[in-house]
């Protein structure tokens, strides 16, 4: 499983976690708020409704595209009745659910899809719903300020190694007396290598290709590619000491840039398989 985040809701410890990019929250931890010592009979009652069978197959047959609609009916058929009893872990092995998890275990429980939970939530009490959401909200907007101090902390680290870059430049390429306006071309030429080595293309054809975009092509750069940028302006300041041409440094920058690119690609493939187990 994921990486586990708690809330605190009306003092109760809520466990939320990301699965394939979305947002699933502990029922089991919600269900405290009506009865601390059995939560599971809370979920299963809950689970007995018509209604929420209804809800439950429909956001299945949105999102899952796998999901088992004749097992479904079946379910609908039965739910309401005094003898319809559904468990979880019954619900998911007979529809293939993945709007739900089941966990067995000292850590398990009852997840589910947020959209679920906060259906569940409303149904154990509309207040701790409320409360919930709140509570929701504060940590998904925690999460997109350490994503964006993330963000920000790359850039910078690029405007670091960049400044690092132009020294090099200013110290090997540039010859004597060279005008203002001369230093300035050679600069930018030099970071339009990277942009080529990095993007394939120069920030005048990026701009040209992109009219209305406010930033730069480095702005709309991914955290993927600005700490590919950040390495290859510090390898780029080593090769221009050693004196070699740009255009052997730029093929060069070009397979580094394709290596470090793949290796970033297969973490972040590594890291979403993680998630599903």
């Amino acid at each position: 499983m994921a990486k586990k985040e708690t809330i605190i809701v009306k003092g109760i410890p809520v466990v939320t976690f990301k699965l394939e990019n979305e947002d699933y929250i502990s029922l089991t931890d919600i269900a405290r708020n009506k009865n601390a010592e059995e939560p599971k009979d809370i979920v299963k009652n809950w689970m007995r409704s018509r209604t929420t069978i209804e809800f439950l197959g429909l956001w299945e047959q949105l999102n899952n595209p796998n999901f088992k609609g004749v097992e479904f009916d079946s379910f609908l058929f039965e739910a309401g009745s005094n003898a319809f009893t559904l468990s979880p872990s019954k619900w998911i092995e007979a529809t293939n659910a993945k709007g739900i998890i089941s966990k067995q275990g000292k850590n398990g429980g009852t997840y589910a899809h947020k959209d679920i939970a906060f259906e569940f939530a409303s149904w154990v009490s509309a207040g701790f719903k409320l409360y919930l959401i709140k509570e929701f909200q504060r940590l998904k907007a925690d999460e997109n300020n350490r994503l964006k101090l993330e963000w920000n902390l790359q850039r910078t680290l690029a405007k670091v190694n960049y400044r690092i870059h132009t020294d090099a430049i200013k110290d090997n390429l540039i010859p004597k007396e060279l005008s203002k306006s001369q230093i300035q071309y050679i600069y930018a030429d030099e970071a339009d290598m990277l942009n080529v080595a990095l993007f394939g293309i120069t920030a005048k054809q990026w701009r040209d290709n992109n009219p209305t975009a406010k930033g730069n092509i480095r702005d709309e750069a991914s955290i993927e590619q600005l700490v590919v940028l950040s390495n290859l302006e510090s390898i780029n300041a080593v090769l221009i000491q050693q004196g070699l041409e740009q255009q052997e440094r730029l093929q060069q920058l070009n397979q580094i840039a394709i290596s470090q690119m793949k290796s970033l690609v297969q973490i972040s493939e590594s890291r979403i398989k993680k998630m599903k187990h």
